[in-house]
């Protein structure tokens, strides 16, 4: 694996932490599905951790109303602590299992509690500061890639062990 040297205004996933770390982002997020923006903030939170895009977690109460239906599915996260798994729905158009929550979270991801984050891959479009976002690969992670990110990326097939 070779990691990608960074140029001026872009970070390397290979600087963020471990654990993960939460923090405010001061810009633009928005999502479109079904033809029609479902949720557009500047009040997102920004998850960085190693070798991972960043993951945009949003606040729910900013997504068009009842466009995020919650499903039995959990998952668990030794950080962040109980995931709950929400589906994307606009008129006719669903994302099954797109997006997911921690309505409890652990221990210092207090932050996260009552925001969303969205897989890029499921939905029409992501963009972070009307820039379209490129999802990561596979289907564990919900990073979103911008021209400021570079990697290689965990994720696609092979990247597990790294």
């Amino acid at each position: 694996m070779k990691k990608t040297k960074p140029v001026a205004g872009q970070e390397s996933v290979w600087d963020y932490p471990r654990p993960p770390l939460v923090e405010s982002f001061k810009g633009h997020i928005s999502i479109e599905l079904g033809g029609k923006t479902i949720v557009s903030t500047n009040r997102a939170l920004r998850l960085l951790e190693t070798s991972h895009p960043p993951t945009y977690y949003l606040p729910i109460a900013d997504f068009e109303s009842g466009c995020l239906l919650a499903t039995a599915k959990t998952s668990f996260c030794e950080f962040k602590g109980l995931a709950r798994y929400y589906d994307v729905r606009f008129g006719v158009k669903k994302a099954t299992q797109g997006a997911w929550a921690y309505p409890s979270p652990a221990k210092g991801y207090e932050m996260l509690k009552h925001h969303v984050a969205v897989y890029a891959h499921m939905v029409d479009a992501c963009y972070v500061n009307d820039e379209l976002v490129q999802a990561q690969e596979g289907d564990f992670y919900g990073g979103w890639i911008t021209a400021g990110i570079v990697g290689p990326f965990k994720g696609a097939p092979g990247t597990w062990g790294w």
